[in-house]
């Protein structure tokens, strides 16, 4: 199927930029800019080679403190638009 990517700006957290690879229905990889350097290398390891449905329901609405929202939870959104646009067809 081919890798597809997209760069993501997550809203209310401490990482400023996601860069993310998937493979087909699979995440590939994915880098985190900013944030809170052991926990998104862990996050990064765990969720390689995950279907990308899998990683969106563990993830999405998951909070970090008084925040509304998280990394895993911006990485659920991201996941999100990557899979409405590769959909669309914008993304081959």
């Amino acid at each position: 199927m081919g890798l597809k990517s997209i760069q993501y700006r997550p809203q209310g957290t401490c990482c400023g930029l996601m860069n993310v690879v998937i493979d087909g229905d699979k995440i590939y990889d994915v880098e985190f800019i900013g944030g809170c350097p052991g926990n998104l290398m862990g996050i990064r390891h765990m969720v390689k080679g995950m279907p990308v449905q899998e990683v969106i329901e563990k993830f999405q609405g998951i909070t970090c403190g008084a925040k509304k929202t998280s990394c895993p939870d911006q990485l659920a959104q991201c996941l999100i638009e990557l899979t409405k646009q590769s959909n669309n067809g914008i993304l081959k």
